[in-house]
């Protein structure tokens, strides 16, 4: 089953995984029920989490319940615990949406939910992050999780992230990271899918971001947090939930302000 699954994540259409996806969840979640492991997303427990990763597979990583990664499951706990979005009324756009956090976002009563997606069916608006068709200064929050690597002008992204964030607004804007890359490396020349799998990691990914991912973002003019969040958990924690030790959260505020 899990070969089966990295050869689907590796070829196939991401908009195919996203409408088959929801049918299989109901029989993995009783499949891999358990004790040993917890996610807080979908806050049920599994003996054990499927491995994942395109080409070099993750033991523990997606949860059979949700399909919440390591990362996923991190920012869930930082949304909660670290922000205001679960408990005040605003505006978050949710860039390229994940299936184990659209649902759950749609029912939070205070949200005024927007989902943006380039080609996925399931997503509310159909938009190019280069160019939104959105006025300025409408959303308090965005979310936008590995989507930058794989736009071909991800400055040009950013500023419009930017622009249509209300000042005082805030942006997760997540993405690999490479920090023993002094240096984004990217060259637009390159368009073999394998030379890109190759280079950047993925298929159609067009740029390996380096330790200067946060100095991108600031350019576009936001204040930067880089927040180690997996620091605040116990090593049994860190274990039951299966978190990323290393992952970094790119919390990015339009003009400063608070959380």
């Amino acid at each position: 089953m899990e070969r089966i699954l990295r050869f689907l994540t590796r070829f196939a259409p991401r908009q195919w995984l996203q409408m088959l996806s929801p049918l299989a969840l109901p029989v993995l979640a009783i499949w891999y029920k358990g004790k040993l492991f917890t996610c807080p997303v979908d806050g049920r427990s599994y003996r054990k989490f499927i491995s994942y990763g395109r080409l070099h597979p993750r033991k523990n990583a997606l949860c059979p319940g949700c399909l919440a990664l390591e990362r996923h499951r991190l920012l869930w706990l930082f949304l909660r615990q670290q922000t205001n979005l679960f408990t005040h009324p605003m505006r978050l756009l949710h860039i390229a949406p994940e299936i184990c956090f659209q649902k759950r976002f749609a029912m939070l009563p205070l949200l005024e939910y927007t989902t943006a997606d380039l080609d996925s069916p399931l997503a509310d608006l159909s938009m190019d992050i280069q160019d939104m068709p959105v006025r300025d200064a409408y959303f308090d929050a965005i979310i936008c999780n590995h989507v930058l690597e794989h736009v071909s002008d991800d400055r040009k992204a950013l500023s419009e992230i930017y622009r249509v964030l209300k000042p005082g607004g805030w942006a997760v804007l997540q993405s690999p990271v490479y920090p023993e890359l002094p240096t984004t490396l990217e060259d637009p020349g390159i368009t073999s899918p394998s030379e890109r799998e190759r280079l950047f990691g993925q298929r159609d990914h067009l740029r390996k971001y380096g330790s200067d991912y946060p100095l991108r973002l600031r350019s576009a003019g936001f204040t930067v947090i880089e927040e180690a969040f997996s620091g605040k958990f116990s090593r049994e924690e860190i274990r039951r939930y299966a978190l990323p030790e290393s992952e970094i959260i790119y919390f990015c505020i339009k003009g400063g302000g608070q959380r």
